[in-house]
């Protein structure tokens, strides 16, 4: 699991969990194969296959109020009794915005109380993955979408996380045209992430254009309490660990230096006015900090 972050002079969060992405598959001499071997995939074409399934939004399953308990125990484990009410209301506001594109962009340019939107967008309640084939289900259970999908590219969301890039040929696709997938699994990191649209620049950019501040997060709708508990426990223990080391503080409220791949943010919980702090996004000061803590 991969933790919030901050990015550039806008200081934007955003949730991701680390997923784990296939390695290449290597050139194969021109031999005779037997028809009953099985035939190796691209890690494009195989994260369809390891994804098939029905989801349901992330976060409007882990933020359901029975398992707030499952929460705070899991903060209380790393930052401490004092500290975990407030460290588990943090990272549950940072994903659960209700907002993206221009008018996120807009709102969070100051930085202050930035939120990600990691719902379905665009009438879509569930999201079924058939290999190739990706469908969409409204509230009522009307079909919104179906569509065939082929790989097109690997993509950058950012320049921060790496995933690839789906296109149907289908021409009245519309918000449908492209997937986005990150390397998510549910059975690496319990949970799917990804991003759909009509603008493929749009999808790589984090914090401008129509999707700004929008990262779909996905669950099984299958999916098992012991599934619930692990995905909340891998988002905390990713995004809060760095605090183990301050449990002492005499502070009752929740500072969290979460980072990606370099980016840093602070975040003041429970506090009116909140500050959001990013460092280089080498990578090397995180590393020098850690070394220093």
């Amino acid at each position: 699991m991969k933790k919030i972050l901050a990015l550039s002079a806008a200081f934007t969060i955003a949730f991701s969990l680390c997923g784990c992405g296939s390695e290449s598959s290597k050139s194969e001499p021109s031999v005779s194969v037997p028809a009953s071997s099985a035939e190796k995939l691209s890690p494009a074409d195989q994260l369809l296959e390891d994804v098939k399934g029905t989801y349901d939004e992330l976060f409007t399953v882990i933020c359901d109020s029975k398992y707030d308990q499952i929460w705070l125990d899991k903060c209380e484990a790393i930052v401490g009794k004092d500290k975990a009410e407030s460290c588990a209301e943090m990272l549950k506001k940072a994903c659960t915005g209700n907002i993206y594109g221009d008018e996120a962009a807009k709102k969070y340019a100051d930085a202050e109380d930035a939120q990600f939107d990691c719902y379905f967008i665009n009438g879509v309640n569930q999201l079924t993955f058939s290999g190739s084939k990706i469908s969409g289900l409204d509230e009522s259970g009307k079909k919104v979408f179906e569509h065939e999908y082929k790989y097109v590219k690997d993509l950058s969301l950012g320049g921060m996380m790496n995933g690839y890039l789906y296109e149907t040929a289908d021409k009245d696709a519309g918000e449908f045209r492209y997937f986005f997938m990150m390397p998510d699994t549910p059975a690496t990191t319990y949970h799917i992430e990804f991003r759909y649209g009509s603008d493929e620049d749009a999808l790589t950019k984090y914090n401008e254009g129509a999707y700004a501040y929008w990262l779909a997060a996905g669950i099984p709708t299958n999916c098992d309490e012991k599934m619930i508990d692990d995905v909340i426990g891998l988002f905390c223990e990713e995004n809060l660990a760095d605090m183990g080391s301050e449990e002492s503080s005499s502070s009752d409220s929740c500072e969290a230096k979460v980072t990606l791949d370099g980016a840093e943010l602070t975040e003041q919980a429970g506090k009116t006015d909140k500050m959001y702090e990013s460092a280089d996004q080498s990578g090397e000061a995180e590393n020098e900090e850690k070394s220093a803590a």
